[in-house]
């Protein structure tokens, strides 16, 4: 669950959230704001996982709580925006390492390419066998940036960390509105918890296991994200922070000089190894629900005789993700990834009002643990709103871009009246 969340993104975005704040106090405080918005996602989910623990997760919950076409649209743009495209952009953000590391002469969307077709045949060999993969990289992602958080922690901090003091100009609802933009590289970089949920169908226990994991898992990594960017502060300040485009980097020379630089972009290259296996590992399960549901090829639904995975989708996901690394729209589609993620990720807190009249949760889908897990309707609001804000304002921060995205949502509608006909008419000419 937390290599789904730690990718590329708490590396680079403490740059771009200081360029848009610029005090340490408005800093560290849209890195916690962000991990109070993930935590109630965390929770959301778990009541939703305990009250449907199947296959698919988020394409499951919105299919019964609303419709099984509003569930495929998620589907469709999980696979050709959210997911493929986040994939492929950090699949050329570890190669744009390896190389600097390794001086390798090849183009880093070839070096991309490569990583996502090994991972595609890890993972296709078995759940036990990516799963494998996922926690050795994932134990080497956190010594990464425990290595970063200790390395500024005993250096001699050199700015202040409680600086409060506004920007000259910015004030009122103008502070405001900068700090719910700072929000939206924040929930970029705390996305992806919730594509544990994918893989609940295939868990042991999982109205127990899930729920611990997500919440377990998002304050593990709120622990992780503020530490270093408390270290980014005190050691390069929000001026300097706000000037390097690789933080994480520029904190290691200061403090280790060279070697440090290199040991953490090594640290950079595995952590973004470790989310692209994590994607591997779940996102798939969402293709193959369609699939199950005959609203995609037949071929996706089948799960290999021996190792009992998805490999056929699987696949499908690591073909997409090359195709886009291979493109060169990466950049574009990392625009609109923010704001098609967060609008569904309010529609899916939603599900949660129609699932509670459909099946209350009782004792026995609370995990065992004897006590019903809900959420405040108080939370369920005040998340829906949050990520329908920064979705709006992703969609003002780069309207081009992230109109495109909704151009490839909305042509998921006539993509599902097809298989819907096409059912039908299977259906009608089989009688």
């Amino acid at each position: 669950m937390m290599g789904g969340i730690i990718g590329s993104g708490i590396f680079m975005n403490p740059h771009v959230v200081a360029e848009i704040v610029h005090t340490p106090a408005l800093i560290l405080g849209a890195w916690a704001a962000g991990g109070l918005i993930a935590l109630a996602g965390a929770f959301i989910y778990a009541e939703l996982a305990a009250l449907r623990p199947q296959v698919g997760g988020q394409y499951a919950y919105i299919r019964e709580a609303f419709h099984p076409g509003v569930a495929f649209i998620y589907g469709w743009t999980l696979l050709l925006v959210v997911q493929s495209g986040g994939m492929a952009a950090v699949a050329v953000t570890f190669a744009r390492y390896f190389i600097e590391l390794t001086g390798v002469g090849m183009a880093d969307w070839v070096v991309g390419a490569i990583a996502l077709g090994v991972l595609t045949i890890i993972n296709c060999l078995g759940v036990r066998a990516g799963s494998t993969v996922q926690s050795a990289l994932m134990v080497l992602k956190i010594l990464a940036i425990a290595a970063l958080i200790a390395a500024g922690l005993f250096a001699n901090p050199r700015h202040d960390v409680i600086n409060t003091a506004p920007r000259p100009g910015s004030q009122g609802w103008s502070t405001l509105g900068t700090f719910g933009a700072a929000l939206v590289p924040v929930l970029f970089a705390y996305g992806g918890w919730q594509t544990a949920s994918f893989v609940a169908g295939e868990m042991r226990e999982p109205r127990k296991n899930l729920p611990r994991a997500l919440l377990i898992g998002v304050v593990g990594v709120i622990v992780l994200y503020l530490s270093v960017n408390l270290v980014c502060v005190s050691v390069l300040g929000a001026e300097g922070l706000a000037a390097t485009t690789t933080p994480a980097s520029e904190v290691m020379r200061l403090v280790l000089g060279e070697k440090g630089k290199t040991m953490i972009a090594i640290g950079i290259a595995i952590s973004t190894l470790g989310f692209l296996s994590q994607s591997m590992l779940t996102a798939p399960r969402v293709y193959f629900a369609m699939a199950d549901d005959r609203l995609f090829f037949k071929s996706i639904a089948r799960l290999h005789p021996r190792t009992r995975v998805p490999a056929a989708a699987i696949a499908l996901q690591g073909f997409g993700a090359i195709v886009i690394a291979a493109s060169g729209s990466y950049n574009e589609i990392l625009d609109y990834v923010v704001s098609i993620d967060s609008i569904f990720f309010g529609l899916t807190a939603a599900c949660l009002f129609a699932l509670r009249k459909r099946a209350p949760v009782s004792e026995k889908n609370a995990g065992g643990s004897g006590r019903a897990l809900k959420v405040s309707v108080v939370i369920i609001i005040l998340f829906i709103a949050a990520e329908w804000l920064v979705a709006a304002s992703a969609i003002y921060k780069a309207p081009t871009n992230s109109l495109i995205g909704v151009a490839i949502l909305v042509a998921g509608i006539p993509v599902y009246f097809f298989w819907r006909w096409r059912n039908n008419r299977g259906g009608t000419e089989s009688r």
